[in-house]
């Protein structure tokens, strides 16, 4: 079964939210070194679980893709959990680099 465009933008939006949160938890990490707040270390405790989240995601989209494609709400659905979330670390991204 072919994947359907909902399912393959989700993928896209996990694999964006993946390489977001990797320079989110790499500033987090560099600014934890500087200051050893803890609030900081529990900010790139955060976008570590959160990354790895997103690549167990692209990975699952890529490779077991038929279980979403056999349902195109549940296609749509992943999709705007993806978007909320793309949303949400390009927030945090930006005001995190600033």
């Amino acid at each position: 079964m072919a994947m359907g465009p909902e399912v393959m933008v989700g993928a896209g939006l996990a694999a964006i939210n993946a390489v977001l949160l990797t320079i989110l938890t790499v500033v987090w990490l560099r600014n934890y070194r500087t200051f050893q707040s803890t609030m900081v270390l529990g900010l790139a405790a955060f976008g570590a679980v959160l990354l790895l989240e997103n690549l167990v995601a692209v990975y699952f989209f890529l490779s077991m893709h038929m279980l979403y494609a056999s349902d195109p709400l549940v296609g749509q659905v992943v999709l705007a959990m993806r978007s909320l979330e793309f949303l949400a670390v390009v927030f945090l991204t930006y005001v995190t680099v600033q």
